[in-house]
């Protein structure tokens, strides 16, 4: 399937979710809870067509063809 992210086309295959999307992008394995594997802190947040995802949904949050996602990390600093 063809989704746009952060502005720019990208393709997915048809079964993928928001932790399928963020694994391939951090390259991290993404539990179902939307924690990193690892234990450490992915630092992103997700928004499926001008809408919030909680992290908690990331799984059960199927994408479909021409949806437009934006992924956002977060920094410190002043």
């Amino acid at each position: 399937m063809n989704i746009k992210l952060n502005g720019a086309d990208h393709t997915l295959s048809d079964d993928a979710s928001v932790t399928t999307l963020v694994s391939h992008i951090t390259g991290r394995a993404v539990d179902p809870s939307g924690q990193a594997a690892d234990g450490r802190k992915i630092g992103v947040a997700v928004a499926r067509n001008s809408e919030v995802v909680p992290r908690s949904q990331w799984a059960a949050t199927a994408l479909e063809e021409g949806d437009e996602l934006e992924i956002v990390t977060a920094v410190q600093g002043g």
